[in-house]
């Protein structure tokens, strides 16, 4: 069994290797919000810009995508019970100190004016999933209904951090230059707004 993984091409190895990877990170991610999803998703793609095989950006957005989904509602599911435990619960502790006051007094107030296509943009802007989760929490969601807009967040998300990855690896002919690029744009895009909060104060 060894001998035949060991004549695997490199690149069938990468992806049966990859693609699991890929998808226990984004997960994970989404569990613990201080795993930079982001940068995984853009090293992905810039990894599957340099493969053979048509379909591995296909296939590296349908993993980043279900990952998302699932590790969201994981999240979400997980919040709802600590909503309705009478002594909380250790995950709601989380999603709240990760949430500022002031974005989570804001996401309360657009996803009363706007509902589903908050959490849409929620994916899109840095730090803005976890505020608009707990207001869900808070307003008492049931999961179907966070379901509905967090399939198309997770789509939308994945395939922003895709087309980062795709720049970065078209750019470069070394895979390792166009991931240290996406890596390098994707942590700027997520520090950007707070280091842009503090010049203004």
């Amino acid at each position: 069994m060894i001998g035949e993984l060991a004549r695997l091409p490199a690149e069938s190895t990468q992806q049966a290797v990859g693609y699991p990877s890929l998808f226990l990170l984004v997960v994970l991610g989404s569990l613990v919000p201080v795993v930079p999803t982001g940068a995984v998703v853009s090293s992905a793609a810039v990894v599957a810009v340099h493969q053979s095989s048509p379909f591995s950006l296909l296939f590296s957005f349908g993993v980043a995508a279900l990952a998302a989904f699932l590790g969201d509602l994981a999240l979400y599911w997980l919040g709802r019970r600590g909503v309705r435990s009478k002594n909380g619960s250790r995950w709601l502790e989380r999603i709240h100190d990760h949430a500022a006051p002031e974005r989570l007094d804001q996401a309360r107030t657009k996803l009363t004016d706007h509902g589903v296509a908050v959490l849409v943009l929620s994916r899109l802007v840095p730090a803005g999933r976890i505020p608009v989760m707990l207001a869900c929490l808070l307003a008492r969601w049931p999961l179907r209904r966070f379901a509905r807009g967090a399939a198309p967040a997770a789509l939308a998300w994945a395939a922003t951090y895709q087309l980062i990855g795709l720049l970065g690896g078209s750019l470069f002919r070394e895979p390792w230059e166009g991931v240290v690029a996406a890596v390098l744009l994707t942590v700027a895009i997520a520090v950007a707004p707070g280091v842009w909060r503090r010049v203004r104060r």
